[in-house]
């Protein structure tokens, strides 16, 4: 199951092809407002094409009455068709902040950016072979595909030599791709413990593409963590937590996944947090439609309410999801 939600990760964010056929439409920050009204202000439905004007989409829906905020995200897959994610945030409801774009004119070395794009375009050719496991164990991702695993091999003595660059880039840059690639390639420090406050404020970056990329550097260093508890490598898991309340779905996506592995030991006091901060999003994560993305928010809902591992697990495996989140629903509130 570990190695399962580990493999979301990076299966999830670097896909690079999308279905034009929208197979599953899901809502999330529903609470006042009706599914139906934010259906109409959307303009499309099961079965028909990925349109491609996002922004006025997302406008339309911000328009609703009740409604402050809307993020419409496009995820792979489900029998081959797209699935698409309708972010709501309401009037009142919890509200994670980010930080103002910076505007200086700081840019990356070539070498860096260079090899990043070498790597995206790799990595999307791998994953639609279906190649997507990686190991965390080194606290940075390595893909099992030799040729992507090869680049993140070099990023290792690029995070090494230009350290001051990234940091610089990752902290300051008007460009969000410059900020993005630093947000990856710092991760691959072997100054893993030097780097988590600089990955830490990029979780607030106002780009989700940078706060995508440190989440999933995070998340590998918090493997690396504990399997080396005396590496001096700490991670708090707040802004985690908070992401659970994100309008965006990649936020809320790879934070859950962030942390499963940060609950791992059943720290009370994290899970206290992820009970008193965001146990609704929680909830209405878990009951997602595409299992795949709802098995995270699942195990940690499992955790917040005591549930041993195996009963988890088998929960799922015999498709007990429903009556499993009824009953925890039932005995936290």
């Amino acid at each position: 199951m570990r190695i399962f939600t580990l493999t979301l990760l990076i299966a999830g964010a670097l896909t690079a092809q999308i279905a034009p056929t929208i197979g599953i439409i899901q809502f999330y920050g529903l609470r006042k407002v009706s599914e139906e009204r934010v259906r109409k202000a959307l303009g499309v439905a099961e079965g028909d094409k990925l349109p491609g004007n996002k922004p006025q989409m997302e406008d339309r829906i911000a328009a609703v009455p009740g409604v402050v905020a809307a993020s419409i995200s496009a995820a792979c897959c489900t029998d081959g068709k797209a699935i698409v994610y309708v972010g709501i945030e309401e009037k009142g409801a919890r509200h994670f902040d980010v930080r103002t774009p910076p505007e200086e004119d700081v840019i990356l070395p070539d070498m860096i950016t260079e090899s990043y794009h070498k790597f995206i375009t790799t990595v999307a050719d791998s994953a639609r072979k279906g190649e997507t496991a990686e190991d965390l164990t080194q606290g940075h991702s390595l893909l099992s595909d030799p040729d992507s695993r090869d680049i993140q091999l070099r990023f290792v003595a690029l995070a090494d030599k230009y350290p001051n660059e990234l940091r610089a880039a990752l902290r300051n840059s008007g460009d969000d791709e410059h900020r993005a690639i630093a947000a990856y390639v710092i991760g691959y420090s072997t100054d893993r413990a030097g780097v988590v406050d600089d990955l830490q404020y990029a979780l607030k970056d106002p780009d989700d593409t940078v706060r995508g990329n440190a989440i999933r550097a995070l998340a590998a260093l918090v493997v690396y963590a504990s399997l080396n508890p005396d590496s001096g490598v700490k991670i708090s898991p707040t802004w985690f937590i908070e992401m659970l309340n994100s309008v965006y779905w990649t936020d809320r996506n790879n934070a859950a996944v962030a942390l499963v592995n940060m609950t791992e030991s059943r720290d009370a006091g994290a899970l206290q947090q992820v009970r008193e901060r965001a146990l609704r999003s929680l909830i209405e994560m878990a009951k997602w439609k595409h299992l795949a993305h709802a098995l995270p928010a699942y195990i940690l809902l499992g955790r917040v309410a005591g549930m041993p591992e195996k009963k988890i697990q088998d929960s799922w495996s015999d498709n007990l999801r429903d009556e499993t989140i009824a009953a925890i629903v039932k005995t936290l509130r």
